[in-house]
């Protein structure tokens, strides 16, 4: 069992523990992504004891949860339990095809209108948001509607952070951080998750040239194979292992991030079909000691 104690560095100085980040699939339990709707089956109370016992400083929660928990208790009630438990910090997801205009077929003003209702309760540290799962494309179309939508988000009191993924029109972190920066806006950045870097085949050299830390709002840690299983989509969703369990340099990862003066929060995001089954607490010490042990 990894040690919950700073590790110390060679050259003697303590390090700090680093803040850590249950995303969202994380804490889910036994449902996938492409579920319909896709809703844990564990209790959201369950969920914020288990993040917060297993050591996590904070958790995500996706949009179809929102909606659950808003109906059922209300979103004044999610936050009187974050307030109740050690939990500083609170990421929510996910809103895809953005720049669809309201009432237009295939927009998503439903979800984005959610977000915006849990952001002016929780107060999140960002709104993670999604592309389109298609062929890369020309981003420059999409530079003004999310430009309105960061500034959006700021008037709600939260940032936008895109995820690149190498399924989607938005495929790779360097793609991201270009947009985000294209916006000129402070709030609008990227989430560099380690299996999409490595699944879109970026390098660690090419992350490095394609980053600074003011772009960065979050890491996400998590490994695989060397060869992809099925589709990218459901490699993803079923065949994510725990750090260190693969063949992805998440040391090196690590590295890079250092090296651009990133330090905020850092993340873990587990999702595979043995790990959906695991018992949650289990589950969450698992992700969290097999991940702070490349952090620290």
């Amino acid at each position: 069992m990894i040690s919950d104690e700073p590790v110390k560095s060679t050259d003697n100085a303590p390090r700090v523990s680093a803040d850590m980040i249950a995303a969202c699939w994380t804490s889910a339990g036994n449902v996938r992504p492409d579920a319909s709707p896709a809703v844990s089956p564990i209790p959201i109370s369950e969920r914020i004891a288990a993040v917060a016992s297993a050591g996590f400083a904070g958790m995500g929660i996706v949009a179809a949860d929102l909606a659950a928990i808003e109906a059922r208790v209300g979103l004044h009630t999610l936050r009187a339990m974050l307030d109740d438990s050690p939990l500083k910090f609170v990421e929510i997801e996910l809103l895809e095809k953005w720049w669809i205009p309201r009432g237009e077929d295939g927009n998503t003003f439903a979800v984005r209108d959610l977000l915006f209702r849990a952001s002016d309760v929780l107060g999140p540290t960002h709104i993670k948001i999604g592309s389109e799962n298609a062929e890369p494309r020309d981003l420059a179309p999409y530079t003004e509607p999310l430009l309105e939508l960061t500034r959006q988000a700021a008037e709600h009191g939260t940032r936008i952070a895109i995820e690149p993924m190498p399924f989607s029109i938005v495929s790779t972190i360097p793609a991201g951080a270009d947009l985000a920066r294209s916006t000129g806006h402070p709030d609008c950045g990227i989430i560099v998750d380690a299996w999409h870097v490595f699944r879109a085949g970026t390098t660690l050299d090419e992350l490095r040239d394609s980053l600074t830390s003011d772009v960065v709002f979050g890491i996400e840690l998590d490994d695989a194979d060397a060869e992809v299983v099925g589709t990218l989509l459901s490699d993803t969703m079923d065949n994510r292992r725990l750090c260190g369990d693969g063949t992805f340099d998440l040391t090196g990862l690590v590295g890079v991030l250092r090296d651009i003066g990133y330090t905020g929060t850092w993340g873990t995001e587990i999702l595979s079909t043995e790990f959906r089954s695991t018992p949650l607490d289990l589950a969450l010490k698992r992700a969290i000691d097999t991940a702070r042990a490349f952090v620290e």
